[in-house]
């Protein structure tokens, strides 16, 4: 790893801010919906750096709150909104504990699809910008050498699932087939308007950082470039950039990858100015997975994230109660703190990958 330039923390700075600023966005519309009053809305941690405040809402019967603080804050590390009632005892309706539970739900989903619409939106600027709008359909050269084929692939087959996975997209099959590696895989195609499945198909494999990856061999066709189409490419290119999102996530957890392979703050940053160095394509991709990645990696039922606020607040639809506040307190703190300490660990690891 190379070192890290300024230009590559101001570039790291804008996109957290712009994805940190979404997400809590998501999080503050969603609350005033709900008739909940926001006490702060904050970019940043640490020490104010500028700060102002609403008008005190005194005169619309259905929601009176007091006045909400905006905050811009030193350290571009994270950011929240303070909502009434979200760790005190009140006895406003306007407080959040004193909504329903499908509206604290609402209000703390809000947050990661945010993100994932985000991502959703960049995602067809992206595909709207490709010269060309690659298909799940097989194309292969004369006289091609490819593997795949002797395994009774075809021209112009299209590929429609691969082992259990539906693909749509040549995104799609590129990710699957990598993912598959070196495991020979059982390929689901349209032939002559008929389904089949080709079973243990090989293909190329090559490796990177001791890793083996499946290499496609062949080339998709091109599809038509029309509104449906763009829509189409960008809606399964979004979902299958969160498949890979938790297949990395659940390989992690299974010892598949080591903590090497994570990469905190530092490595980001680094990942952001290389693929913005390739040229603004490159980088509306890695925005793309970082944007998706923020609102997947929420999602995942983790205390002190807002998956594992989820996990309660889906607890008590159930039960027909909260859980005690003070425990759920406890798990959440230990659960940040846990986190911090993950954080720390492969920042120090993207710090010696520096030299």
């Amino acid at each position: 790893m190379s070192p890290i330039s300024f230009w590559y923390i101001i570039l790291a700075i804008f996109v957290f801010g712009i994805l940190i600023f979404i997400h809590e966005l998501g999080h503050f519309l969603c609350a005033r919906a709900c008739g909940v009053e926001v006490k702060e809305f904050s970019i940043g941690m640490g020490p104010k750096l500028i700060s102002w405040e609403s008008k005190a809402n005194k005169t619309e019967p259905s929601f009176k709150s007091e006045p909400t603080k905006y905050s811009l804050r030193l350290l571009p590390i994270g950011g929240y909104v303070s909502m009434l009632g979200e760790d005190e005892e009140s006895d406003s309706e306007n407080a959040f504990g004193n909504k329903s539970v499908w509206k604290r739900l609402a209000i703390t989903v809000a947050g990661p699809l945010m993100n994932l619409l985000l991502g959703f939106l960049v995602m067809i600027v992206m595909v709207t910008s490709a010269d060309q709008l690659y298909s799940n359909t097989i194309y292969y050269p004369e006289n091609t050498d490819a593997v795949s084929i002797s395994f009774g692939l075809e021209n112009e087959d299209k590929i429609v699932k691969i082992v259990k996975t539906g693909v749509h997209t040549w995104y799609d099959v590129n990710y699957e087939i990598t993912y598959q590696g070196s495991q020979p895989v059982d390929v689901t195609v349209i032939r002559n308007g008929q389904k089949i499945v080709i079973e243990n198909v090989v293909f190329p494999t090559s490796e990177s950082d001791n890793m083996v990856f499946g290499r496609v061999d062949f080339l998709p066709r091109t599809e038509r470039f029309n509104l449906f189409n763009v829509i189409k490419h960008s809606f399964f290119r979004s979902t299958s950039t969160v498949k890979m999102i938790v297949d990395s996530f659940v390989d992690l957890l299974g010892g598949k990858y080591g903590l090497e392979a994570m990469s905190g703050p530092v490595g980001i940053t680094q990942t952001i100015g290389d693929f913005a160095a390739m040229g603004w394509y490159y980088f509306l991709y890695i925005f793309v997975v970082i944007t998706i990645n923020l609102g997947v990696f929420n999602l995942f039922p983790i205390p002190a994230l807002d998956g594992g606020r989820i996990l309660f607040l889906l607890i008590e639809a159930i039960i027909g109660r909260p859980l005690n506040s003070k425990i759920e307190g406890y798990i959440h703190f230990i659960g940040l703190m846990l986190m911090l300490g993950l954080v720390v660990l492969v920042t120090f690891n993207d710090i010696l990958r520096l030299f």
